[in-house]
């Protein structure tokens, strides 16, 4: 006669090293951009010093998305947003091809971080 409580359960709990890997993609990218900022204000070519508060704050939010924060969330997505702005601003004033996939590509991280799922992780 067998014992059911001696059993394993029939599905082991999942680990997730990472809860939405989406988040990450997003969080590396937002250093990426704060990386190229800080190089474009070394350089004292491309951006004025005053972007480095971009910078700074693209480097929180990245690090503050990975840890689930909702302010890091509410930043993120007003980054993402404004640069979707910039991008298709840049694209139909100097029709620059680029800045219309930089556009689209920060349009599907900034539906992504709408989402209901996205949102119900953050703490």
């Amino acid at each position: 006669m067998s014992n059911d409580n001696n059993m394993p359960p029939a599905h082991p709990p999942r680990r997730t090293l990472l809860p939405l890997p989406g988040l990450a993609a997003i969080s590396l990218y937002l250093l990426l951009l704060s990386v190229v900022i800080i190089l474009g204000v070394v350089a004292g070519r491309y951006y004025p010093p005053i972007f480095l508060l971009f910078a700074a704050a693209f480097i929180a939010a990245a690090a503050g998305l990975l840890l689930l924060f909702r302010w890091a969330w509410a930043m993120a997505l007003g980054a993402v947003f404004l640069i979707v702005v910039y991008n298709l601003w840049l694209f139909s004033a100097q029709h620059i091809p680029s800045a219309l996939v930089q556009g689209l590509l920060n349009l599907v991280f900034f539906l992504y971080l709408i989402r209901a799922e996205v949102r119900a992780k953050l703490r």
